[in-house]
């Protein structure tokens, strides 16, 4: 049985006392102890996040790293085992706003995924087509060619120790959503893929659904055999509706 798991992306988002004020009612809220739950806060808010949290079961994950473990001469980035040091578990890798906005291409995208795992992290691998792309009927290669990449690169093992989560960039932040049948849809490819190459690691390969997802729409989404939880944007900047969808992962 995959044990759930609900992360939020707090993205660029968030001021010292917002997080404050975030962290604080996070920490009042009842979680089911059947999910695991993550926060992925700015860089500046890692650490207040992580000393908030300390006490409770939220752990704290980061947006981004460079495609390098260890240290040196890369003027603003921040490598994958200085986060492993600062107690990050998680690390976002190829977000559609990093591969669309910044320019991240699949090669740079599978180095920051082999980083993360190197440095003792769990890399969740984020995947997703455009409205384009979904429109011209390319929605599966499109996903599951950025799959195919990092399997290629780095064997299909690797995924018994990442997260995959779907992502349509046509729903992020548009207040558009998959249905949960489009969702399942692209999911049950994902899982196929990944049990064409090794059955056990399909089994156990957790796969989360990220755009648009609110309380009231959540419970349909991870009733799906599918999915296996969420990545959460928008409302996990909203502490009573990230506990919510929580819960909702819970049942």
């Amino acid at each position: 049985m995959r044990r759930p798991l609900v992360a939020g992306n707090w993205k660029m988002n968030g001021t010292r006392s917002s997080v404050a004020e975030l962290t604080r009612d996070l920490v009042r809220q009842v979680l089911p102890g059947s999910v695991d739950v993550a926060v992925f806060p700015s860089l500046i808010h890692l650490d207040m996040a992580m000393h908030a949290l300390a006490s409770g079961s939220i752990s704290v994950g980061a947006q981004n790293c460079a495609e390098e473990s260890g240290q040196g001469a890369l003027t603003g980035e921040v490598s994958g085992g200085q986060l492993a040091e600062f107690g990050c578990r998680w690390v976002l890798v190829g977000h559609s706003e990093r591969r669309l906005v910044m320019g991240e291409s699949d090669a740079v995208v599978s180095r920051k995924f082999a980083t993360v795992l190197a440095s003792g992290m769990s890399p969740v691998l984020c995947l997703g087509e455009t409205l384009e792309q979904r429109r011209s009927g390319k929605t599966l290669e499109v996903v599951l060619g950025q799959l195919c990449r990092i399997i290629e690169d780095h064997g299909v093992a690797v995924f018994a120790n990442a997260v995959i989560a779907y992502e349509p960039v046509w729903a992020i932040g548009t207040g558009l959503t998959a249905t949960p049948g489009q969702a399942q849809e692209v999911h049950a490819a994902i899982r196929g893929y990944l049990a064409n190459e090794d059955a056990a690691v399909a089994e156990i390969a957790r796969l989360l659904y990220g755009g648009s997802v609110k309380a009231e729409n959540a419970a349909e989404l991870f009733a799906m055999a599918d999915i296996d939880g969420g990545l959460i944007g928008g409302a996990s900047l909203k502490a009573d509706e990230f506990g919510a969808i929580c819960r909702a992962a819970g049942n």
